[in-house]
This record gives structure tokens, sequence and C-alpha cells, in this order.
């Protein structure tokens, strides 16, 4: 049985959640044919980073599907691509707004996500949900993250383990003071997710 870690991130910017966890705790293990651990993580480009590489090396996963929220996006964004690169337009929940700066110094320039992305977004859309391969996961803690995923399994020849990064967008809860911004019931990103999860797998 294949081990799959999915994380989430903390509410960031003043929102009270943020959908990428809310989605992913609501998951019931037992449904699925997979070992699977939910971890939610800070929305803080360090900690992110370190926190989800020591769960990796604890836990050993086979896949890991990385998920956050992209405001204002109108589909669920299968990302191709993270960037070596920090930019940040606000400050992370810690206080730091990183400007230009390169993520690892041994790093490559970019890492291309290892989950089948063409796939998993036939696949949802086979399903009815939204969704689209996005190239740029932006340069926030995002990028980050999956950047530093990426690079720790470059690092360590991993090449067995795969891992991308999902934007999903906000929730209807979240817009009830946007009514023109585009969200999803969090229920919905819940399945679309599991479907993610269970394409991954096979």
């Amino acid at each position: 049985m294949k081990k799959v870690l999915v994380t989430g991130f903390a509410p960031f910017d003043g929102e009270q959640i943020n959908p990428s966890y809310e989605a992913i705790k609501s998951i019931d293990p037992k449904t699925l044919p997979c070992e699977l651990m939910i971890m939610e993580v800070p929305t803080e480009f360090y900690t992110s980073a370190k926190n989800v590489i020591d769960v990796m090396h604890a836990f050993d996963p086979d896949v890991i599907i990385l998920v956050g929220q992209a405001g204002g996006r109108k589909e669920i964004s299968v990302e191709r691509v993270a960037i070596n690169i920090d930019d940040a337009s606000i400050p992370d929940n810690r206080g730091i707004k990183p400007i230009d700066h390169e993520i690892s110094v041994f790093g490559q320039p970019a890492y291309f996500s290892t989950l089948p992305i063409k796939k998993l977004v036939k696949v949802l859309q086979d399903h009815g949900f939204p969704s689209g391969v996005s190239n740029t996961a932006g340069t926030y803690v995002c990028n980050h993250l999956m950047y530093s995923v990426l690079h720790e399994i470059d690092m360590n020849k991993s090449s067995q383990k795969i891992a991308g990064f999902i934007h999903v967008p906000y929730t209807t809860d979240q817009v009830k003071d946007k009514p023109h911004v585009f969200a999803l019931e969090l229920d919905t990103i819940r399945k679309a997710i599991e479907l993610i999860i269970l394409t991954s797998i096979h």
C-alpha cells in the first residue's frame, strides 16, 4: 500500500480559514486505498519547508501532494513548475517578506512537478471539476514549498517519490463579501483532492 502525504496551509492575509487545509482535514483515510497522512503547514516561508521535509524523512511517503489557496482563480490549478525565487508581495505569517531572494544556492533554476499533471486535469474535468494546468505557482510560500520539496527529492535522488502542488480557489464562505469572485464549495474541493490522490497512486 502506497504512502501519501497531503499538506494544506494555515490561514493567512487576514482570512479566517484556508481551504487547502479545511478540505483535506475532512478526508476520511479509510475511504482511500493508501496510507494517508494529512498535515497543516504554517504559511511561513522557511518553517513550511522545514516541517514538511522533516515529515517526509519520518513518514517516507511515495506521493506528496501539496495544496494551497489561490484566491481569485477560477479552477483547481495543477501546477507544472516551481522556480528558485522568493518574491513576496505581502509578509508571511511570521512577518517575513523576501524580495528577489534565491530559495537555494545549490538548487536548479526550477523543478517540474512529478505528478501526472495532464492526467490529473483530464480526470478532474471528466468528473465535472473546473481544472487546468497552471504554469506559475507564484513566488510566495506555495512556490517556496513546492520548490523545496522537489529540491529535497532531487538532492536525495529519491526518484521513486512523486510530488507536486495543487492550487484551489476560495470557498463560498470566503467570498460572502466578494460577490464577483469565483469560489467552490468546500466539499467540492475535498472531493477533487480525493480524486487527485486516487489518480496519483495508480
